[in-house]
């Protein structure tokens, strides 16, 4: 493959999690299972909110789209990782490789922005209520639905615009189960040392912003909640703990990852297993567990077509 950026590599070879057998079986049992469980329940809560009309509030209208960005995001690495296990030969064309990394930076960049604005909403709901209805209206939901995706797609065309300009000319063994910025880079036959430090201001320091905005966004709801006396006190920090719960295992694997030079560590397939494959999966489910109301339509669902 000849292109502009003089790319001679076809295609990557994809190492994989581990060169275990033994451990490459359990590995696909253990996701295989995960995985068959959990996506349903992904779909399951999308199918509740858009079928509930009690679940119209801007809360339930974002948790919707985390589900599905969160069940969409994990059709991009899981089910390729489990083909692969059973061959012998991992590889991955040029083009698909590219084509995995800018899905995964546009659909993990909107998810950022989408926890932000579900803090946003939080904040508005338990520390501005008299103004919550006016500012969380459903053309503003929606404005706001259309900003993070444009935002995630602007993060990922950044990543991929960049990596399209280095050359590949020699080594095409990726030592990772799938394409993602950090490997990719270090096989450019070039001095990337200006790009990584680009990647690392547009995924590192825009994950680690996030990050502690919205920790400080969470402790501010946290404090005026703890201060009053409503009757809703334990809901809200309920809520507000999960979300919280949620932003932990969204923000820091990604903060491991992307805020630091692009080298090898022990730990970075495990951490991005659990980024790409385990965490997504879980992010809408934990939501639902501690959200009655969901739960309660959850059931009345299941009984209708139970009935």
């Amino acid at each position: 493959m000849d292109s502009g950026n003089n790319t001679v590599v076809a295609e990557f070879i994809l190492l994989g999690l581990t060169q275990s057998r033994d451990i490459q079986l359990l590995v696909f049992v253990l996701i295989l299972i995960f995985y068959l469980i959990i996506l349903p329940g992904n779909l399951l809560i999308i199918l509740t909110i858009r079928s509930d009309p009690s679940l119209t509030a801007p809360l339930y209208f974002f948790l919707g789209n985390l589900a599905f960005l969160d069940a969409s995001y994990s059709f991009i690495v899981a089910p390729r990782m489990l083909m692969d296990f059973l061959s012998e030969k991992k590889v991955i064309s040029y083009r698909g490789c590219i084509t995995q990394l800018f899905f995964l930076h546009f659909l993990g960049g909107g998810e950022g922005l989408l926890l932000v604005v579900m803090a946003f909403d939080r904040y508005m709901a338990i520390c501005r209520p008299l103004h919550y209805s006016t500012v969380m209206n459903p053309r503003a939901c929606y404005a706001m639905l259309l900003a993070l995706w444009l935002g995630g797609f602007v993060h990922s065309i950044i990543q991929v615009a960049l990596i399209l300009r280095l050359p590949f000319c020699g080594p095409n063994r990726l030592d990772n189960f799938f394409c993602d910025v950090p490997q990719v880079i270090k096989l450019a036959c070039t001095d990337t040392f200006l790009v990584e430090l680009l990647m690392v201001f547009n995924s590192g320091l825009m994950t680690l912003l996030c990050f502690l905005g919205l920790l400080a966004s969470y402790a501010v709801i946290l404090c005026r909640v703890r201060g009053s006396s409503s009757e809703g006190k334990n809901k809200a920090i309920s809520t507000c703990t999960t979300h919280i719960i949620v932003i932990f295992l969204m923000f820091g694997p990604g903060i491991f990852i992307y805020t630091r030079p692009f080298r090898a560590f022990p730990a970075d397939k495990v951490v991005s297993l659990f980024h790409t494959v385990i965490f997504p999966l879980l992010n809408p489910v934990i939501y639902t567990l501690h959200n009655q109301e969901v739960k309660a339509s959850m059931k009345k669902l299941f009984n209708q077509h139970m009935a």
